[in-house]
């Protein structure tokens, strides 16, 4: 069969070997009993169309800049430059200039970062402040590789999240006051999607980065903040997000960033299950294993090897899902696609039938069985069974922490590496200590 990988804005290519822009992607007049599409590409300044069975649509989320210049009064006059964060590209333009940037997510952080090393003086507007996670855990390992574990996976399912939010908030804070450095938010840490920077806090330090609120209207060379104070300014980074769209896919609407997908792949009211949606996710972890396990659905979908639910139950599903992001996070354009890596993973797992089974892993394989637990949850997992197995995935597992000391030693070390589930195991008995001595502490309070 054909594939088709469908892009926006010249990011497209054609499953047919051509690199043309992907100019429209429509049915077939005979879609209800094909379920195949004309795709419409353009190389060269010459349009080329063909007929596929399926398509995948893998242009992402990030696709046009959300840029609220109404937001901002006195922008029209202001004498210097601004641009959204999807234009920067080097802080050599902004050499000893007085730079402010708008917006705390990761892009205006890590810009703001790195502009501090070559601007006179970097200002941090931030509206409503953010939590900021740090990369680099207990003893240098990754966060995700220390944290993201189905144990702890378990943990949040068990216990409220506001006791989850008091640990990690406790955490964050222990790195550096976020109170103290003007970026404490007034919403709780989980109920927003986390923003990733190791340096922010010595930049602050420094003095290289001053936080700021919100912009609360601009002069000619200057910008006035809420809290009322006036600094000169020379340019403006917009780090405000983005917004997305399908202007080369027919009959699909987004509205206010929403488009209704089941499982945030499937459109739910196709015919046919021909189209599905890659990536267009927002997890706090990595986004490539999930968009591999998307792309093992769906083209087992496509093939015929696995069905959908009826359109109705598609429907409830989605209709559930919204709700719950609703509940959980602070309303927001960029909280419409937020999911947890590890649930998120295991459902696409289910409906490929390679989620682990842990019960069974304890029983034939313990060994393993503590790593899958309590190790951190990576993408050999889900190659341990099922279709698309792979016979090298349970080495590939028990040696994940010896291969990221490997990467991190130039000469190999004396001293083997021991097993990532030890650690991880002392870790959670302590913290099941601290969070039942909690419990207990605020059950027994008048």
């Amino acid at each position: 069969r054909f594939r088709v990988r469908a892009g926006a804005r010249g990011a497209g290519g054609s499953g047919n070997g051509g690199h043309g822009v992907v100019c429209r992607v429509s049915k077939r007049p005979d879609f209800a009993s094909s379920g195949q599409w004309e795709v419409v590409t353009e190389s060269q300044g010459k349009q080329e169309a063909a007929v596929f069975d399926a398509v995948l649509v893998c242009s992402g989320h990030h696709t046009d800049a959300h840029l609220p210049l109404g937001s901002f009064p006195g922008l029209e006059k202001f004498e210097g430059c601004y641009l959204h964060s999807r234009d920067y590209k080097s802080p050599q333009p902004f050499m000893e200039k007085q730079v402010v940037v708008v917006g705390v997510g990761n892009s205006g952080i890590d810009i703001a970062v790195e502009l501090s090393h070559a601007a006179k003086q970097v200002f941090l507007s931030t509206r409503h402040g953010s939590w900021v996670l740090h990369r680099v855990a207990e003893s240098g390992y990754p966060f995700d590789f220390c944290y993201i574990s189905r144990f702890m996976q378990l943990l949040q399912n068990l216990l409220p999240l506001s006791i989850i939010s008091f640990f990690l908030e406790r955490k964050l804070n222990a790195r550096f006051d976020h109170t103290l450095y003007g970026l404490k938010p007034k919403h709780r840490v989980l109920h927003q999607h986390l923003t990733i920077n190791d340096d922010l806090p010595n930049r602050i330090i420094s003095g290289r980065v001053r936080v700021k609120p919100n912009i609360q209207e601009f002069m000619e060379t200057s910008a006035i903040f809420e809290d009322g104070t006036r600094e000169d300014v020379d340019a403006v980074v917009f780090a405000t997000g983005y917004s997305f769209s399908f202007p080369f896919l027919e009959g699909f609407k987004v509205v206010e960033n929403q488009i209704p997908l089941y499982k945030f792949m499937f459109p739910p009211d196709l015919e046919k299950p021909t189209l599905a949606f890659i990536g267009f996710v927002q997890p706090l972890g990595a986004i490539m294993p999930i968009s591999e396990l998307q792309c093992r659905w769906a083209t087992r979908v496509f093939k015929g090897l696995q069905g959908l639910p009826p359109p109705t139950d598609m429907l409830a599903e989605i209709t559930q899902t919204k709700q719950r992001m609703a509940e959980r996070y602070v309303k927001s354009q960029r909280h419409t696609i937020q999911v947890d890596y590890i649930p998120y993973m295991d459902e696409l797992a289910c409906q490929l039938g390679v989620k682990p089974n842990l019960l069974t892993l304890f029983l034939t394989d313990p060994k393993l069985a503590m790593e899958v637990a309590f190790g951190p949850c990576t993408p050999y997992q889900y190659r341990l069974r099922g279709p698309g197995a792979w016979p090298g995935a349970r080495e590939a597992i028990l040696t994940q922490q010896q291969r990221v000391v490997r990467a991190l030693q130039p000469q190999a070390s004396g001293h083997p590496a021991c097993s990532s589930a030890v650690p991880h195991i002392l870790t959670v008995l302590f913290s099941i200590g601290m969070i039942a001595a909690t419990l207990i502490y605020v059950s027994l309070s008048p």
